[in-house]
């Protein structure tokens, strides 16, 4: 028997150029640009795409966040915190990402959200790491297949809201 290997192409795109402390996500919803950002902004939402319990999420400038999830036993396995910056609804805004107990540096998040139709959107994350070799770190996790599936989620779970 002859099995034949299946990759499911990968609609949120990850472009890192070598040797560059910095990376873009891009990513096309066929969802309107609003749901987009408010999947961004709005803790309820929030949770249901990313999985994480949103703990604090203050949507205004100098707001700051924090994410959490746990284990079924209630053991921290992820924390995430940050400031939100420069918010302008439904357009963009900036964020600093810090990942708790990691040894990650901070990092600098610039999302921008396009209306393309009325139906569809882009969103474009570019991210600025302390370092190419902390970039290149993040690289080497299954981050693209992990940023996808949350963007595929994220799709799902805003078009069931507008039905």
């Amino acid at each position: 028997m002859i099995q034949k290997e299946f990759k499911m192409e990968l609609k949120t795109k990850v472009i890192a150029e070598d040797g560059k402390q910095e990376l873009t996500i891009e990513r096309e919803f066929d969802l309107p640009v609003a749901l987009v950002y408010q999947a961004h902004t709005e803790p309820e939402l929030i949770e249901q795409w990313m999985g994480n319990k949103v703990l604090q999420f203050e949507k205004r400038n100098h707001g700051s966040y924090l994410f959490e999830t746990k284990s079924p036993e209630g053991v921290v396995l992820f924390r995430a915190n940050g400031v939100l910056l420069n918010l302008v609804e439904n357009q963009s805004f900036v964020r600093t990402f810090e990942m708790e107990n990691t040894g990650f540096a901070i990092q600098l998040e610039f999302f921008s959200f396009e209306s393309i139709s009325k139906e569809k959107s882009k969103l474009k994350m570019h991210i600025i790491y302390q370092s190419v070799v902390q970039r290149d770190q993040i690289l080497k996790m299954p981050f693209a297949q992990g940023i996808n599936m949350a963007h595929n989620r994220l799709e799902t779970i805003a078009k069931q809201s507008m039905e």
